[in-house]
């Protein structure tokens, strides 16, 4: 009986949490302290994509992760002498360095303003980094809301369970992204993002060798698709060759993602389910249809998903180096 009061509080309390958490952020928090942080933060963000597209999805993605695991406050960045933080966990171990270097490098821009030195919080910059790197991929530019703190904890142990794997299917994702506030559109469209990055064969292996003992494979993966996915993720070749996620525009930031999930092209399981369960199947065809309905169910979650967990006030610190507590 506690525990179905406690799940009944939750889910009256959740509105009033998020409600509380987006009041104390604001796009204008440092009006006062450091005006310019967004062009600080955009001009280093743009230099970095100059040096590799890569930037895009490794930031992307590392703001997923930061954000689902102890809230977003930059704790994934966080580098331990013991490999004991959150981004020496199996799951995190796939985080491509340069979005850690892209926060790092931005957080340096930011901190030669002596007007804006130790102001900013590695938080702030990774949440607008990701924005950022939306917007240079042909993305939507929004509004970032702005004011976390960041994190002093971070550990291995606080990313079980937290991060869905690649073989979830809706209830299980919609499960995991509730537990957030977050609804399933909002889960369906942040899944957009798949339109960008790449993944490692050993990820989906499954769906295109050894699905079931009757067939080898998935049959809800295009079957054409699933050969060319053979020869480029051959058996006896290193599991850690990288995919595209999106096998048509894979480096734009569109609604091919929710197109190819039409044709049986989803890479992972918790892909291609979006499209396979009836429940959700309205939806990806809605973004299928409309890139501007995609772009606007997007910037609503990923605000959503950027107010998870946050560290507002005097809880937390502003970190002087992004990799470690103060």
């Amino acid at each position: 009986m506690e525990a179905r009061s406690f799940i009944v509080l939750s889910v009256f309390l959740l509105p009033l949490l998020f409600g509380t958490v987006s009041a104390q952020l604001r796009t204008d928090f440092y009006k006062g302290t450091c005006p310019n942080v967004e062009s600080l933060v955009s001009s280093a963000v743009a230099t970095k994509f100059r040096q590799t597209f890569v930037t895009v999805p490794a930031t992307l993605r590392l703001f997923f992760h930061d954000c689902f695991v102890r809230g977003c406050d930059a704790s994934v960045l966080i580098q331990s002498p013991t490999n004991n933080a959150e981004k020496d966990h199996p799951d995190n171990l796939s985080l491509a360095g340069d979005g850690f270097d892209t926060v790092i490098k931005a957080k340096a821009a930011v901190d030669k303003d002596p007007n804006c030195r130790n102001k900013v919080s590695c938080a702030d910059i990774l949440a607008l980094a990701t924005r950022d790197v939306v917007k240079l991929a042909g993305g939507p530019s929004y509004s970032v809301e702005l004011g976390r703190r960041d994190g002093r904890v971070s550990t291995v142990a606080s990313v079980q369970r937290q991060l869905p794997p690649p073989t979830f299917n809706l209830d299980q994702l919609n499960t995991i992204f509730n537990a957030h506030g977050l609804t399933q559109t909002d889960m369906i469209a942040l899944s957009g993002a798949h339109t960008l990055g790449f993944s490692h064969c050993n990820r989906f292996s499954k769906r295109i060798y050894n699905f079931s003992p009757a067939k080898s494979i998935d049959p809800t993966l295009n079957s054409g698709y699933a050969l060319q996915l053979r020869q480029m993720c051959p058996l006896k070749v290193d599991p850690r060759i990288a995919i595209n996620m999106d096998p048509t525009t894979p480096q734009k930031f569109d609604n091919a993602y929710f197109q190819n999930l039409q044709q049986g092209k989803g890479l992972f399981t918790s892909d291609q389910i979006l499209f396979t369960d009836s429940r959700s199947k309205p939806t990806v065809n809605t973004f299928a249809s409309s890139n501007a309905a995609f772009n606007q169910a997007f910037v609503q979650a990923i605000t959503k998903l950027g107010r998870v967990g946050v560290l507002t006030g005097t809880r937390g610190e502003i970190r002087s180096d992004c990799t470690r507590p103060n």
